[in-house]
């Protein structure tokens, strides 16, 4: 961390009583009928993350398949493992709406909170905006009439459009129609794998990519990236699961598990068992590969797959998203209607209609443009971040923590630097455009962040912060 940073910090966090560390005020937990459960919960941040190894191809395509095959081994350690911990640690601690916007509202106070809502928001919207595009290239491989003009974004329209609707009924049923596409976007890759394994030569998983064929690094770290993170994103639904403080660290331990397993073990068997131009691996080739392992069948059935998994990560997305703002209106950074529910389904619907639109946006961007902004704006969220879950140990040490990460604060700052170097790195080989387009949102955040510091003082705007009296 900084000097100036930590210097802004001090400056802006409240000072905390001379003798014990308080339990710091969350938002309001929401006193629904039907909160998530274990499972569901599973398979949200499963598909906040993943969805299934769809996408994980053009690592093979940038490196080669050892190198790919490393990737996916080594980077849930330096960056998965890291992230899911603290996620666990911090959204036990302020199990309420909001999650990383609350943490740096508390460490370093509401404008840093804004900021890190706006790098969050912002990158997430990006991201639901590129799965209904992802949902349509699929479906062109089967109805080719989706592959351009009018039909393609009238497709992108009302897939769009009627995902938000199903995000309308409630994260209880949210949470079990993930479940239900897990189950059936993992299945063929299962039997993919079986079928394979007869077909395996283990001398190519130790291929490096054809000769003559140079790395294409920022490929090959952006889709490590944008295929293991986020699985702090979660955590701004953390008021709407049951008993968190529980459910939060075995959901988040199962879903890592099945997310590294369900990139590595059709990776390892794919590229054991087929041997093409390494051009080919592209975003959708396993579909392809497939279709050499056993035949038409299993290739129809991972396209259909894809895009169930595209409608799962549409959905967890969206979520997130949704009860984010909800979150942020709950700490008084946004106008107090975008926490209004809904009387029928008790879902945040001014978050949800908020981002759809945003999301429409920005959905004909190209779909690399889309990945490499996302990821960059996403990094700076995680920097800060990382520096307010070290400032939280620091500064309250005695805090209840009903999960807590059992290292000490040195070893802590080394496991949060590891990955902000790789952050560092992503943002080093974005393009120009990136680099644009990051800082233009940035300065629109912090602008935002003024505007309705204006609104609250001029009373445009009804805000109101949410917190136990108690604990103030």
């Amino acid at each position: 961390m900084s000097d100036k940073l930590t210097a802004a910090a001090a400056a802006a966090a409240p000072p905390p009583p001379e003798d014990h560390d308080p339990e710091l005020p969350t938002t309001t937990v929401a006193k629904v009928s039907k909160k998530l459960t274990l499972l569901p919960l599973i398979f949200l941040i499963y598909f906040e993350v993943a969805g299934g190894p769809y996408g994980e191809e053009p690592a093979v395509q940038a490196a080669g398949p050892l190198l790919a095959i490393l990737g996916f081994i080594i980077f849930p350690f330096i960056w998965s493992i890291p992230e899911a911990l603290i996620t666990a640690e911090l959204s036990t601690t302020f199990p309420g709406n909001g999650g990383f916007v609350i943490w740096a509202d508390r460490a370093f106070g509401p404008f840093f909170g804004s900021l890190m809502g706006t790098w969050k928001f912002l990158s997430g919207v990006i991201n639901i905006a590129a799965f209904p595009a992802l949902c349509i290239d699929y479906l062109k491989r089967i109805f080719p009439i989706f592959g351009s003009g009018l039909p393609r974004t009238l497709a992108i329209l009302i897939s769009t459009v009627l995902l938000s609707v199903l995000n309308y009924t409630g994260l209880a049923i949210v949470g079990y129609v993930a479940v239900a596409l897990g189950i059936i976007s993992l299945a063929p890759f299962i039997l993919m794998s079986l079928i394979a394994i007869p077909q395996i030569h283990p001398r190519r998983w130790i291929s490096l990519g054809q000769k003559g064929v140079k790395k294409d690094w920022t490929l090959f770290f952006n889709t490590l990236f944008w295929n293991l993170n986020f699985w702090d994103n979660v955590s701004t639904m953390a008021g709407e699961v049951e008993n968190p403080q529980k459910t939060f660290p075995l959901a988040l331990l199962l879903s890592v598990i099945l997310t590294c397993l369900g990139y590595i073990i059709p990776l390892v068997a794919v590229t054991g068992s087929v041997v093409v131009d390494q051009s080919e691996w592209e975003t959708g080739f396993m579909a392809d590969a497939a279709r050499t392992i056993s035949g038409k069948w299993l290739k129809f059935w991972i396209e259909i797959g894809a895009v169930l998994s595209s409608i799962g990560l549409f959905e967890a997305q969206l979520s997130s998203c949704a009860y984010q703002l909800l979150g942020m209106a709950d700490l008084a950074i946004l106008p107090r209607f975008f926490a209004v529910r809904s009387k029928w389904f008790n879902t945040p619907w001014v978050g949800i209609i908020f981002s759809t639109l945003i999301a429409l946006g920005v959905s004909y961007m190209s779909y690399t443009d889309i990945v490499s902004v996302a990821n960059f704006i996403y990094g700076l969220g995680m920097i800060l971040e990382f520096a307010a879950f070290l400032w939280l140990r620091k500064k309250f040490p005695l805090m209840k923590r009903p999960y807590k990460i059992p290292l000490n604060l040195p070893v802590l700052v080394i496991m949060c630097l590891i990955p902000c170097g790789f952050l560092v790195l992503i943002m080093a080989i974005a393009s120009h455009l990136v680099y644009l387009v990051s800082g233009l949102m940035t300065v629109a955040g912090i602008g935002w962040y003024f505007l309705m510091k204006l609104c609250k003082s001029k009373g445009w705007f009804v805000f109101q912060r949410v917190a136990d009296e108690d604990d103030l």
